[in-house]
């Protein structure tokens, strides 16, 4: 097993046993004594720098990275993953994950892509101490996320997080948790690329997607 399907693991048991405090102290409990276990590398991770083409948004950039995220939901409410990949200016990738939601919406699988991808940006910087001159470009095909940031956001707080007909947004926690972690950085520009339509690295962020469903078996 490799550390990120075990970390999925723990993520999709905490969410199945969200209501039980016994239990989720006991998953802290094996959680802490993992992090001695050594674990394989993951070849597809190790491996895959070069062959995915470098956003031009980003190119001779040293201080821009580029992410890219995905979300996917069988039901709508139903079980649910989200993905993500970071991208520097040389083509390196820098990290790619996911996760499993056992009750989740397609929505808040793309916003958790996203929110996830710039967290793990922050963490492989080295803190956000790092971060403050970074220049990222987010990539997805949520046109949910790309409207909702470039368009509606700042309405929204203005309003004191309330839309134009006064009614709460839908996925508010997760929106506010967003807002929160882009103010990390120097620049956050989202850019909407068409989904299922050959773009690499949003196919690659699908398939971690259903592949993390598929391993869920739920």
């Amino acid at each position: 097993m490799t550390k990120k399907r075990l970390e999925n693991a723990f993520k999709l048991l905490r969410s199945l046993l969200r209501d039980d405090s016994d239990a989720l102290n006991l998953i802290d409990q094996v959680e802490e004594r993992a992090q001695n276990v050594e674990f394989k590398t993951n070849e597809t991770e190790s491996s895959a720098g070069g062959h995915y083409p470098v956003p031009h948004e980003i190119v001779k950039n040293e201080l821009a990275v580029a992410i890219f995220s995905d979300g996917a939901c069988r039901g709508n409410p139903g079980v649910g993953a989200w993905a993500c990949m970071a991208q520097n200016a040389a083509g390196e990738i820098l990290f790619e994950s996911s996760g499993v939601d056992a009750n989740t919406t397609n929505n808040r699988m793309e916003l958790e892509g996203v929110i996830s991808g710039l967290k793990y940006l922050i963490d492989e910087r080295g803190g956000i101490s790092q971060t403050g001159k970074l220049e990222v470009h987010v990539y997805t095909d949520s046109r949910y996320i790309v409207d909702g940031m470039n368009q509606w956001l700042q309405g929204w707080k203005q309003r004191g997080w309330r839309k134009a007909d006064n009614k709460v947004p839908e996925n508010l926690e997760y929106w506010k948790r967003l807002d929160e972690i882009t103010s990390f950085y120097w620049s956050v520009g989202f850019h909407w690329v068409r989904g299922h339509s050959g773009h690499p690295q949003n196919e690659h962020c699908d398939r971690l997607c259903n592949q993390a469903i598929d391993e869920a078996r739920l």
